[in-house]
C-alpha cells in the first residue's frame, strides 16, 4: 500500500472577513483510511472539505495533498474526488446519462457506468430522470459520479444523509472496499454509528479548532464515566449487586434518562467498574439480558470535548 500520506495539513488557517472558520490546523490522513470529521455547525467541517476538493484555498499554513503540495490556487491533484453540501448532478437527466456526461468530460470511465451504477445500488433506477430522486440516492449517485474517477482521496460530506438501513449498508461497504484497496475516505457525519462502524480515526472540530483527532478506540476512551441499561433476570438482586461495586453508581428514579421497564436499572460508572458488575452477576446466578449505554462512547465522548452537557 503506498505509505504517502493522502493528506498533511500543517498550521492550516482559513478566515471569512472577520469569521475564523479554521485556526491552525494539523491533520494527517493514510492511504486506505477511513477517516471520520465531526463537529458541531459552525465548526469547519465543511471549510476543510472544500480545502481537500479545491474549491477554495488556505490563507495560511501548508497542506499537501496525495503527496502534491497545495498552494494559492484551487488545482488539487489527479485522483481527488467528492462532494460538499450534496452531489451536483443534472436533474433533467438520468442517472446513466449524468454518468455518461462525467466520462465525456474526464475522457475516461464510460465502459465502468454500469458497474458503477450496480455498486451503488441503482442500477435498477439507471435511466429514470433523477428529478424525482429522494436525497439517498442522489447521494448514492453523487457517490457513483465519484467513484468513477478512481479516486485516490475521496472526499464525502454527510454521505448518509437520508439513506434507508439498506441504503447505508451498502455504501458502508463500497467505502470499507475502497480502503481496502488503498483509498483514503474522508467523511464528514453527525451520525456516530456512522464513524464507529467505518473510521479508523476521527478528527473532532470546534469552532475552528482540532480538539481531538486521533482511532476512534481513543476518542471512546476519552467518555470516562458512562451511563448504562442493565437490563437482567432478577432486578432487584441486581440492584444490591451494583451497589456494592467501588465506582459505581445506581441512579435514582429521578436521574434516569429515560423512564425504564420494570427488570431495567440505570447505572453510571467506568469500564473496569461494569465488568466487576458483570462478574458479580454472573457469579450470583443473575442473568444479564441486556448492557449498552444510554449514550454511545463516541457521541459522548464528542459531547465532552465540544463542551455540550453530557447528562
Amino acid at each position: 500500500m503506498d505509505q504517502t500520506p493522502a493528506v498533511r495539513a500543517r498550521g492550516i488557517s482559513k478566515s471569512f472577513g472577520d469569521i475564523v472558520a479554521l485556526d491552525g490546523i494539523d491533520l494527517d490522513i493514510a492511504a486506505g483510511q477511513i477517516h471520520g470529521l465531526v463537529g458541531p455547525n459552525g465548526a469547519g467541517k465543511t471549510t476543510l472539505l472544500g480545502l481537500l476538493l479545491g474549491l477554495a484555498v488556505a490563507d495560511g499554513g501548508e497542506l499537501e495533498i496525495l503527496g502534491t503540495p497545495v498552494g494559492r490556487s484551487l488545482l488539487v491533484p489527479d485522483g481527488v474526488a467528492g462532494f460538499v453540501d450534496g452531489p451536483g448532478l443534472y436533474p433533467s437527466l438520468t442517472p446513466r446519462q449524468n454518468l455518461s456526461a462525467l466520462a465525456k468530460l474526464r475522457g475516461s470511465g464510460s465502459d465502468e457506468i454500469d458497474t458503477t451504477l450496480e455498486r451503488v445500488g441503482l442500477s435498477d433506477v439507471a435511466d429514470d430522470r433523477i428529478r424525482g430522486f429522494s436525497l439517498g440516492m442522489r447521494q448514492r449517485l453523487g457517490l457513483a459520479a465519484a467513484l468513477l474517477t478512481r479516486p485516490r482521496l475521496l472526499v464525502l460530506d454527510e454521505p448518509a444523509n437520508g439513506l434507508d438501513p439498506a441504503g447505508t449498508r451498502d455504501v458502508h461497504r463500497v467505502l470499507t472496499s475502497l480502503a481496502s484497496t488503498g483509498t483514503a475516505v474522508v467523511l464528514s457525519s453527525h451520525r456516530m454509528d456512522d464513524l464507529a462502524a467505518l473510521c479508523h480515526e476521527v478528527t473532532i472540530l470546534d469552532t475552528g479548532r482540532l480538539v481531538f483527532t486521533g482511532p476512534v478506540a481513543k476518542l471512546a476512551a476519552e467518555s470516562g464515566e458512562l451511563d448504562y441499561r442493565l437490563r437482567t433476570s432478577h432486578p432487584d438482586n441486581a440492584r444490591r449487586i451494583a451497589e456494592r461495586i467501588a465506582g459505581l453508581t445506581v441512579l435514582a428514579a429521578d436521574d434516569q434518562h429515560l423512564r425504564p421497564d420494570p427488570d431495567t436499572l440505570l447505572v453510571r460508572g467506568p469500564v473496569p467498574a461494569l465488568d466487576e458488575l458483570i462478574i458479580a452477576l454472573v457469579g450470583a446466578g443473575v442473568a444479564v439480558r441486556e448492557l449498552a449505554p444510554v449514550v454511545a462512547p463516541l457521541e459522548a465522548a464528542f459531547l465532552a470535548l465540544t463542551d455540550k452537557e453530557t447528562r
